[in-house]
């Protein structure tokens, strides 16, 4: 069977999303991703002419635990992805997951009109975003 319409990533997109400072000390932000319960959190833009930033717990596996660095005194900034890459809510999800797969990546912001409206991961696209077909 074919789908031909998995539909946008708008219908499969966290959108309690949570934005933090990169300034942060890892574990602080460690601490808000445990209670917010989320594996990812968009890092804010610093004006109008900055991008948005992404800190992901792989990040925080690779860049602190696997390196013995001690969390508090690492900043969010020194290990986040930034830029990273966007997607519309309008984007289809089939070409998402293409994006995810060309240029390696597992999760991105969801931006409509310059802000960020949710987030979107390999886990979202393929539990969330499976057409209702049974």
């Amino acid at each position: 069977m074919t789908i031909k319409n998995w539909g946008p990533v708008r219908n499969c997109m966290r959108t309690d999303v949570t934005e933090i400072d990169g300034g942060m000390d890892v574990l602080s932000a460690l601490k808000i991703m445990k209670e917010v319960g989320d594996t990812s959190l968009i890092v804010k833009r610093r004006d109008e002419s900055d991008e948005y930033g992404m800190l992901l717990f792989s990040d925080i596996a690779k860049k602190v635990i696997a390196k013995n660095r001690a969390p508090e005194r690492v900043s969010v900034y020194e290990i986040m992805a930034k830029p990273c890459l966007t997607v519309r809510p309008e984007m289809e999800i089939r070409y998402c997951a293409r994006l995810f797969e060309n240029f390696g990546i597992s999760h991105a912001p969801v931006v409509e009109n310059d802000k960020v409206v949710g987030t979107v991961s390999y886990y979202r696209l393929v539990l969330k975003g499976l057409p209702d077909l049974y």
